[in-house]
């Protein structure tokens, strides 16, 4: 009886180790499930432009935010002809300063007209038409990204639904 109770107490207890084990394996599986939604944003800037001011003190400014990595913000902005750049959202037709953008994983953030865009003020010189203005975004995971951007005409509206017709 008594090596019947060893050999029961020793399976018991190996299964309890096996149970345990499997528990720590699932637990670290988790954890790395976890870590995708941290894993390192991967950020690129597309289609910026900036309308040609009709104001000698300010001007505005969009971009495509594209992510392919984890989630990031962009805090803020600088440009080489203006005295400061502020984030704005426009909601019902209301503008309004922000602090911050979420960036999310895997998606995008849009800056266009009539919403979310960039406030170049204090302008150093006017941008003309054809001229091309640096522009750096900062984030708070992600190094900044500069990017180039065009100067447009004053009333220029990017073709948003070119792929759209070419579908038809």
């Amino acid at each position: 009886m008594n090596h019947r109770t060893t050999t029961r107490r020793r399976a018991l207890t190996g299964g309890a180790l096996a149970l345990t084990a499997a528990l720590t394996l699932a637990g670290c599986g988790d954890d790395v499930g976890s870590g995708d939604k941290d894993a390192k944003p991967e950020l690129k800037v597309s289609g910026a432009y900036i309308p040609q001011p009709t104001m000698d003190d300010m001007a505005a400014g969009f971009f495509t935010l594209t992510n392919k990595g984890g989630a990031d913000k962009l805090t803020s902005a600088t440009s080489d002809i203006a005295g400061s750049v502020t984030l704005h959202s426009t909601k019902g037709g209301v503008m309004k300063e922000e602090k911050s953008f979420d960036v999310p994983a895997n998606g995008h953030l849009d800056f266009a007209s009539g919403g979310n865009h960039l406030m170049l003020e204090k302008l150093k010189r006017k941008p003309k038409q054809g001229e091309k203005v640096s522009l750096t975004l900062r984030f708070q995971k992600s190094d900044p990204i500069t990017v180039e951007v065009p100067v447009k005409e004053a009333t220029y509206k990017p073709a948003q639904h070119d792929t759209s017709h070419n579908s038809h």
